[in-house]
């Protein structure tokens, strides 16, 4: 039986962590203070199916080092509700306002979360992006269907994992072997419910969204730019596989950098213009 244990570069992060009070003394002062002052300082990191919150170990320091404060939400994938819940939790902790970060299912959650008034942005990564009244399922009904949806065998319980050909070639393409390896050994179950679950709210229609849409083999990426010309969202486009945090980290980090320096501005913007 496989055992859950926390995402690939458990390691790896762990070592970043003890270079970080180096890397932050490395920052300019100048940077450090606008970071601390003018924009958004608290970012939660949702992970998606099959992982949990240490999938984002490469890209945490990267923006701990830029005076961030950063919270990983480790979510249950039992249910949508069970993972809304967990992100709530999360934001409830915050001294002030958030950036909301999701990676794939997890752009579900973060569209239902993210009603909190709290959150003041919403950057999706690789990600399902439902309106209110809709389902994951809903959301991609129609679109072609991607070469890693048929590598998701579900069990008995209605629990789905990922197969060995779907990690190497569809969910993690672009890292080294070695990590793939890794990344299908410590794989989380995920409850296919979720997918039938529907939104009641959708953040994105309220707060300003930020997109990263990769080289998809997962979520197809047709919907992932319909969904961001839906939402006015502000796009990245990344050469990458359907985890870009583990193969373009600093990517990733760049665009929640750029969401927590301008999310606030946008959100008093879009308030003034209803």
């Amino acid at each position: 039986m496989r055992t859950r244990l926390l995402h690939p570069l458990v390691a790896q992060f762990a070592c970043a962590c003890l270079a970080l009070a180096g890397a932050q003394a490395q920052v300019p002062q100048a940077t450090r203070a606008k970071t601390g002052t003018s924009a958004i300082r608290n970012i939660i990191l949702v992970h998606g199916a099959y992982a949990d919150g240490s999938s984002y170990a490469k890209v945490i320091p990267l923006l701990r080092a830029r005076g961030l404060r950063v919270t990983a939400v480790q979510n249950p994938l039992t249910s949508l509700a069970n993972d809304v819940a967990a992100t709530r939790r999360a934001i409830a902790r915050q001294d002030g306002p958030v950036i909301l970060v999701g990676h794939s299912s997890a752009g579900v959650v973060i569209t239902q979360a993210g009603a909190d008034p709290k959150v003041v942005g919403l950057v999706y990564i690789s990600a399902i992006i439902p309106d209110a009244g809709q389902s994951a399922l809903d959301a991609i009904s129609g679109y072609p269907p991607t070469p890693g949806g048929a590598q998701q065998p579900k069990d008995a319980s209605g629990y789905l994992t990922i197969t060995h050909q779907g990690v190497i070639e569809d969910f993690v393409p672009d890292i080294p072997m070695a990590e793939r390896e890794l990344v299908y050994e410590t794989q989380g179950d995920w409850y296919s419910g979720f997918l039938n679950e529907k939104v009641t709210a959708a953040a994105w229609r309220t707060k300003p969204s930020w997109v990263i849409i990769p080289d998809d083999r997962m979520v197809p990426p047709q919907h992932q730019r319909d969904a961001a010309r839906r939402m006015q969202a502000k796009t990245t486009k990344l050469k990458s596989g359907h985890v870009p945090m583990l193969s373009q980290p600093q990517r990733v980090a760049d665009v929640i950098l750029d969401a927590a320096a301008n999310a606030s501005r946008r959100t008093v913007a879009a308030n003034l213009s209803r």
